[in-house]
């Protein structure tokens, strides 16, 4: 196990490096003028530059990656070109937003997803079966925001059932942050619902045909206790890699569906950084989501080897 943790964690290092450096790479190999888009195009000349200066744009590139990988490992993301404060208290606010609806459409996801899965399973290739299989990848198939965009005017508009300002008033209590939230964590929902329910469905007929359970079954033990003991702990190892890969997918592409629902969450500060082109802002959202991809990669290979002792993590062996 600590071998396998130690191989993850040099992984995750270097595909960390990676997306930062692929980030710092775009934002300043493409043309743009930061200082004039902070300023607004009625800005004198001779501000615009002595803000750019300011803002080190006129450094050479392998100066300003240097400086950017090295402020990034001691966990100094630096100032905000556009707000001109620390990055984490832009970032902060919106990280705890997009946190919040993503943990909501995972509760709603998640059960739901499994629950779906385990009933098409143990009716398989009945109508019940295909019913759940069909709307599975209907509902996969869809991107969230068009997903988002449905359920603003449908429920929200025509309907009247929500808002389509899905950012919860500060000091909003719990039941009015769940009434606004519940629309877009929706929209996610129906995307990743898809995802869950046929790898747990795969899963549970693989279970089910083993010759484990089998014995299980003509030892007399009842039906409930051989799929909680033998069944879903073998049967939800691919479910639980599916759902780590959602974890971070939900933080860093819920952009659409912020934008549909005008919520004010980390994919809509991304797509302002580069609009405006704030690099640290960035840069520090991009590793941010990228830490919780990982982790949340090497969390769910942990789960499978404790729901399954046969799973040998070491490499083969």
């Amino acid at each position: 196990m600590g071998r396998f943790l130690l191989k993850r964690l040099g992984a995750a290092l270097v595909t960390l490096w990676l997306a930062t450096t692929l980030v710092f790479l775009v934002v300043n190999v493409l043309p743009g003028n930061p200082g004039r888009q902070m300023l607004g195009a009625q800005a004198p000349n001779s501000e615009v530059e002595r803000l750019n200066e300011r803002l080190g744009v006129y450094r050479p590139l392998g100066e300003r990656y240097v400086d950017s990988m090295t402020d990034l490992v001691t966990f100094d993301f630096g100032t905000s070109f556009k707000y001109d404060k620390p990055v984490m208290d832009v970032l902060r606010p919106s990280l705890w937003r997009s946190a919040k609806l993503a943990f909501l459409a995972l509760v709603i996801t998640i059960p739901l997803g499994i629950c779906a899965g385990v009933f098409a399973a143990r009716r398989q290739n009945k109508i019940q079966d295909r019913a759940v299989v069909m709307a599975s990848v209907a509902t996969s198939s869809v991107p969230d925001f068009v997903n988002a965009t449905i359920i603003s005017s449908l429920f929200c508009v025509t309907l009247g059932l929500g808002s389509v300002f899905a950012t919860p008033d500060s000091g909003a209590g719990v039941f009015e942050q769940f009434r606004v939230m519940i629309w877009p964590a929706l929209a996610m929902m129906l995307l990743y619902f898809g995802y869950i329910a046929r790898m747990t469905r795969a899963g549970v007929i693989g279970a089910l045909q083993s010759d484990y359970v089998r014995t299980a079954a003509m030892k007399g033990l009842r039906p409930g206790v051989v799929m909680r003991r033998h069944v879903l702990r073998n049967a939800l190892a691919p479910t639980i890699t599916v759902v780590s890969t959602q974890v971070g997918y939900l933080l860093g592409s819920i952009l659409g569906v912020e934008v549909v629902f005008n919520y004010a969450g980390v994919g809509r500060q991304i797509r302002e950084a580069v609009g405006t082109q704030d690099v640290p802002v960035l840069q520090a959202a991009v590793l941010i989501v990228a830490v919780v991809y990982v982790l949340a990669t090497i969390l769910a290979d942990v789960t499978i080897a404790s729901l399954n002792p046969r799973v040998r993590l070491g490499g083969g062996s």
